[in-house]
């Protein structure tokens, strides 16, 4: 298993402190300064899995209420909120300073048949004809500061290759839509629980990045405040994430020194495996 497949396993295996109670680390994620907003989100839903046996979940509603610092580790308190006869309500709060930094609710289902139809997958090019992520920023990398470089050279656990990728320091204004070819190899074997925490993680990758498309933005282009609000999932269907995904986003609205921004996520195959929506904040700064 590659190094950074590794890292990101352990991140995601909390420590059990008391009934309910769990412990993670808040450093090892995606960004230095903070933490990233999916691996609080996915820190939660393994902690609500530790109380739920024989369901899945599927849906999550969580929302950002203070910035996470990555040098402490993070306490998740599960509320078992109801264990009814088809469903399962957890009710998850992330700590650090004894503050919230996140409240996450969710649900798990037991499986049942019903009616089925979902929306045709964007018609996109395979991931097979795309470049890397990873090659692109490291191509890109001697354009940025030393001592922020590092965001562009390290390695990263998940595949991500971009159907139309935009300068990362330049970036031109285009469609809010956004395409992105995402897997890990090394979730293979993984059991359906932690499938559902692994996409729960990838969810808030470019999601925010969406909104600030047709103005000219990136997060390497100091134009904006950003942060992730708040952050919805609904899983529809068994996850492979060994496997590749697409995930199509976009952002019916931008305004009020916000952004919403809507993913749908299929399998290579074209089934609708997830939805997801957020809210991040997109307020302006000068100089």
């Amino acid at each position: 298993m590659p190094d950074t497949a590794k890292v990101l396993l352990d991140l995601l295996d909390l420590e059990a402190l008391d009934t309910n109670l769990y412990r993670g680390s808040g450093s090892g994620g995606e960004t230095p300064t903070r933490i990233y907003g999916g691996q609080v989100i996915a820190q939660a839903l393994t902690a609500a899995y530790a109380t739920v046996s024989g369901r899945l979940c599927h849906s999550l509603h969580a929302y950002f209420i203070r910035p996470g610092d990555p040098s402490r580790p993070v306490i998740y308190e599960v509320d078992p909120a109801r264990d009814g006869r088809s469903f399962t309500t957890r009710r998850v709060v992330a700590m650090q300073n004894g503050k919230q930094i996140l409240n996450l609710a969710c649900s798990f289902h037991a499986p049942e048949p019903g009616w089925e139809h979902q929306h045709q997958m964007p018609d996109v090019p395979a991931p097979a004809a795309l470049e890397p992520r990873d090659k692109i920023l490291l191509r890109e990398a001697f354009r940025v500061d030393p001592a922020k470089r590092g965001e562009f050279t390290r390695p990263r656990p998940f595949e991500i290759r971009e159907v139309a990728p935009r300068d990362p320091l330049e970036p031109e204004e285009t469609t809010d839509i956004n395409h992105m070819w995402i897997r890990m190899e090394a979730a293979k074997d993984a059991g359906p629980e932690l499938q559902h925490i692994l996409m729960a993680y990838a969810s808030d990758f470019g999601l925010l990045g969406s909104s600030m498309r047709p103005h000219g933005l990136t997060f390497h282009k100091p134009a904006a405040m950003t942060a992730s609000l708040d952050h919805a999932m609904w899983f529809h269907a068994a996850v492979h994430f060994e496997n590749w995904h697409l995930y199509t986003m976009d952002a019916p609205f931008t305004g009020n020194g916000r952004g919403f921004n809507r993913g749908s996520i299929y399998t290579e195959a074209g089934q609708l495996i997830a939805s997801v929506a957020q809210e991040g904040l997109l307020r302006p700064v000068s100089g």
